[in-house]
């Protein structure tokens, strides 16, 4: 039997890279999948593609008001999410003396604030025994010269988890974090050839992730096979961070 079958999946920042790559897996696992995008017309293209009867969602992860909006169309159409995966993020440079206001709030609005609204939204839909996985980065627990706001809120990413474990618990819910290390997505193709060498070069495996390879892990952490895993962080690099 499929490992998703019969569960209803929320994917919030599904339409490219790695959460589209989730919301593919879960879908091919038997899960009716919605997922959402800032731009409709993303999300609506994502889920033509992915098939299977998803759903696409235009919702803006940084603002409280729409994943209210988009919970709300999920439980109308199937009454409860069993999978919340919160991958919605971005990454802009900025050295120490370089960060502005509008920079900082812009990284924390959408990673982080828009995570913790995000799920706060979903509760009254998840059901007992339901599995969160939030979208890490091994850039939680280190530091990268000009990222320092990104690393920042993917540290955040971190320790939210490990409070909603010991809050959610209570309920059967667990919340788990992937923390993938550099991945070969379309906004990585776009890098220089230079530049990918030198991000490929530390990593013990010789190549970045694929997609794919960061969605297998969030499908297990989401699925019964992973019932007795709480509060914790898979990492997918490779061994960079590892080793």
């Amino acid at each position: 039997m499929a490992r998703m079958s019969n569960k209803v999946a929320l994917v919030v920042g599904g339409a490219k890279g790695i959460g589209l790559a989730i919301a593919e897996r879960l879908s091919a696992e038997g899960a009716k999948v919605f997922i959402t995008s800032r731009r409709g017309e993303d999300a609506e293209r994502a889920a033509k593609d992915i098939g299977n009867d998803a759903v696409g969602v235009a919702a803006d992860a940084a603002a409280p008001e729409d994943m209210v909006e988009a919970v709300e169309k999920v439980r109308k159409a199937c009454g409860r999410i069993d999978a919340l995966v919160l991958n919605a993020g971005l990454s802009e440079p900025a050295q120490i003396s370089d960060i502005t206001p509008e920079h900082f709030d812009r990284h924390f609005d959408v990673n982080v604030r828009g995570m913790v609204f995000g799920l706060q939204a979903a509760l009254p839909a998840m059901t007992e025994g339901g599995s969160v996985v939030l979208i890490g980065s091994i850039a939680s627990s280190a530091g990268y010269s000009s990222y320092g706001t990104y690393c920042a809120t993917k540290a955040a990413v971190r320790s939210y988890a490990r409070t909603w474990t010991g809050e959610l618990a209570p309920r059967g819910i667990r919340v788990n974090v992937v923390a993938p290390g550099p991945t070969d997505t379309d906004m990585m193709a776009a890098v220089a050839e230079d530049t990918r060498a030198a991000i490929v070069a530390p990593i013990p495996m010789g190549r970045m992730a694929r997609p794919s390879e960061v969605a297998a892990a969030a499908l297990f952490l989401l699925s019964d096979d992973a019932s007795y895993i709480a509060g914790a962080e898979l990492c997918v690099d490779g061994g960079l961070r590892q080793v």
